[in-house]
């Protein structure tokens, strides 16, 4: 059975791996996209948490701020100032920013564990390993603090 060319590419863009890994991964998966997809997926997030040993003081302060009334600065770390700079971790910053003010987390170790806002059927915690892993980095959700309008901390 021959593979779609169209396939492998939409594989390659969605996982981050190369042409041939993806065209490998359609053929074990017998063509069917989804299950390629998952393997892939599995697959990466394997390599994210051999990652996760390698150090992380590279990164992004970033900030939310909702109608004026909810405040967050985040920082958020990766391995390398290169990856820092892309539009994929400006990306993830911001969405880890807009977690935070929409979900009221205590703290990070909290803020990993709870549905991400954006895709409720994984956690943050999963969101970040997914990112990361089509970084090849390892990123860590180093800090936060989150600031509303008329409430007492």
């Amino acid at each position: 059975m021959a593979t779609d060319i169209s396939q492998v590419k939409r594989l390659k863009e969605l996982t981050g791996v190369g042409l041939t890994d993806a065209k490998k991964a359609l053929e074990e998966a017998g063509g069917d996209f989804d299950k390629a997809l998952a393997a892939m997926r599995k697959k990466g997030l394997t390599k994210a948490e051999k990652r996760a040993e390698r150090e992380a003081r590279a990164g992004l302060i970033g900030t939310y701020n909702h109608d004026g009334r909810i405040g967050v600065l985040v920082e958020v770390n990766c391995e390398t100032d290169f990856v820092a700079r892309g539009e994929l971790f400006g990306a993830l910053v911001k969405d880890v920013a807009m977690h935070i003010a929409a979900s009221e987390p205590l703290d990070v170790t909290e803020l990993l564990t709870q549905p991400f806002v954006k895709n409720p059927d994984i956690t943050l915690g999963d969101h970040v390993k997914q990112q990361a892993a089509l970084m090849n980095e390892n990123v860590v959700i180093r800090r936060f603090s989150r600031l509303a309008l008329g409430e007492i901390q």
